[in-house]
């Protein structure tokens, strides 16, 4: 039923390409941002009138994963392949328990980051000011953008180091090279990040890079759900963790808000990394993508998934 040759020609050329992937993303997204971080004298947080020229260049930065992962699939699959990635992020024709789990998955989290909070401390921890219409209304407005990184880390990356080494290992993979993509902002002035604990965050990232990969998995490779909950976990951040407290990026001294959310994010990833002992996307995610609307429909009966 699933073409593996949509994806992946040679097993041998896996390797390469995953590693060509990560060396151009960090170098185009580091790159980037340094650049912007020079034009404001690398506080990011800045009002500069050079914002005009710093902003683009960031957004470049956030968009290197997309950008590097286009250009590869272009080189190796031509224009075939690069509508098969693109027309993945259109995938919506999934059962909505996906939307639902995409959406609530780290809401839930951290609603019980508040519940262990209190009941080890005897109080509530500090809520988020921003309020639920805000939050909700979010989700949607910023699903789009996250196509600039789901397309590189799910969309190319995941499917081919899936082929190598199995999703349960390639999803802890991305995760760790996903979180660590990110190691500017914690030695930048002025980002979300600054003052935060680097592995902290990377413990955590990786333990998302699990349940996305599980929901990549399970509604075939539908990059829009990814997209979705990429845009949820940024957006729905009930629980903030307090003023920065780490010394040093590379400490693991955080707040216990913190330490509680990557422990319950594991408690999911344990779960999902069990649901995956088995599973593979390497071949079945391009060939869904690419398969005509009825054929996809019907294989989601046969997945029981509509």
């Amino acid at each position: 039923m699933y073409d593996t040759h949509d994806v992946i020609t040679d097993a041998r050329a896996v390797t390469p390409e995953c590693v060509t992937f990560v060396a151009l993303t960090f170098t185009l997204s580091w790159l980037l941002w340094g650049a912007a971080a020079r034009i404001l004298d690398w506080d990011l947080s800045s009002t500069s009138r050079w914002l005009a020229v710093s902003g683009p260049l960031y957004l470049l930065g956030v968009f290197a994963p997309a950008i590097v992962a286009l250009v590869l699939t272009a080189k190796t699959g031509g224009e075939p392949a690069v509508m098969s990635l693109l027309r993945r992020t259109l995938a919506w024709s999934v059962d909505r328990r996906w939307y639902v789990f995409a959406v609530s998955y780290f809401a839930t989290t951290k609603a019980g980051v508040a519940i262990l909070y209190r009941l080890t401390i005897g109080q509530w921890p500090a809520f988020s000011q921003e309020p639920w219409v805000v939050m909700l209304l979010a989700i949607p407005l910023s699903t789009p953008v996250q196509a600039g990184e789901e397309i590189g880390w799910r969309g190319y990356l995941l499917p081919r180091l899936s082929a190598r080494v199995g999703l349960r290992a390639a999803s802890i993979i991305v995760g760790i090279i996903w979180g660590c993509w990110h190691l500017p902002f914690f030695l930048l002035a002025g980002t979300d990040k600054s003052g935060q604990s680097f592995p902290a965050y990377v413990l955590g990232t990786t333990a998302i890079s699990v349940a996305m990969a599980w929901v990549y998995w399970r509604t075939r490779g539908s990059l829009l759900l990814t997209m979705l909950m990429h845009a949820a976990v940024n957006n729905t951040n009930l629980v903030p963790a307090p003023a920065p407290t780490a010394a040093s990026p590379f400490s693991l001294h955080t707040s216990l808000v913190a330490w509680l959310t990557v422990a319950l994010l594991w408690v999911g990833a344990t779960f999902f990394l069990i649901a995956m002992h088995d599973a593979g996307i390497g071949e079945r995610a391009s060939a869904y993508a690419t398969a005509p609307a009825r054929s996809r429909r019907s294989a989601s009966r046969e997945d029981g998934r509509e």
